[in-house]
């Protein structure tokens, strides 16, 4: 009968080195999973307060389109969504289509300049047109030329075009509501770094369609929080288990 084997100095050694190593990255992998943890909950945070912030702006009376004078203030987070109002005379024969997909289909956004007294310009997305109407000629009850006023939602200007989609003025072919492309490719001087999403207010023939602005914020960092918290308990638990595992093999090979 032979002697069962117990580790000799050098293989303990290596096994403690082992079981150190093992220990220390998922050790190093749960403080990971922490700080993603928690860097989602200050993003939950930041998002539950952006919502705030835009809802407040969504149902606040409107007020004065931002002048020239705001312009180069102008950004996301300070006035995007914002309920202002504008007052002047649409420029219809610079009207733009840029292509939209809506809850009413497949169509176009029209994006009218509106010209105020002072000489400067506010593009106006007026609303929504399918493809069949797309032609100012299709729909002339709507081409308003008197003085008007528009509320609606202050909107950034969205650059060069989609993900997908370039933007190509040359051929009219606009997928993005650029308006500082628009501006130019419209010969359009003092216009604002922002246009309006018009209300749902009625237009004459019944187009352009407006008030289908979305507001919609995908708000996941809870459960993103949870899961990168849930990896760190079970990655913790891992770690434990492997030191307790360790420590019976040593007591029993004693």
């Amino acid at each position: 009968m032979t002697d069962a084997h117990t580790d000799t100095p050098s293989e303990k050694s290596r096994s403690t080195l082992t079981l150190a190593v093992w220990v220390i990255l998922l050790l190093l992998l749960t403080a990971a999973l922490i700080a993603l943890g928690t860097w989602q909950v200050k993003r939950l945070s930041w998002k539950l307060d952006l919502i705030a912030r835009v809802d407040a702006r969504v149902h606040a009376p409107p007020s004065p389109a931002p002048g020239p004078a705001e312009w180069p203030s102008i950004d996301a987070a300070g006035y995007e969504y914002k309920h202002v109002r504008a007052t002047g005379t649409f420029l219809n024969d610079k009207e733009t289509q840029v292509y939209a997909s809506t809850e009413l289909g497949p169509g176009y956004w029209v994006l009218t300049p509106l010209r105020a007294g002072d000489g400067t310009i506010v593009v106006i997305n007026r609303g929504f047109v399918p493809t069949d109407k797309r032609n100012p000629s299709t729909r002339p009850a709507g081409q308003l030329a008197s003085e008007t006023t528009v509320t609606g939602l202050l909107r950034i200007n969205e650059p060069k075009g989609t993900l997908l989609r370039s933007n190509v003025p040359a051929q009219e072919r606009w997928y993005s509501r650029d308006v500082t492309a628009i501006a130019e490719a419209r010969g359009l001087q003092n216009v604002a770094p922002y246009f309006i999403d018009a209300d749902d207010a009625k237009n004459p023939g019944d187009l352009p369609v407006g008030g289908l602005t979305q507001i919609v914020f995908p708000n996941n960092h809870l459960v993103y929080a949870i899961t990168w918290y849930g990896l760190a308990v079970m990655t913790f638990g891992l770690a434990a288990y492997l030191v307790c595992f360790e420590r019976r093999r040593a007591k029993a090979s004693c």
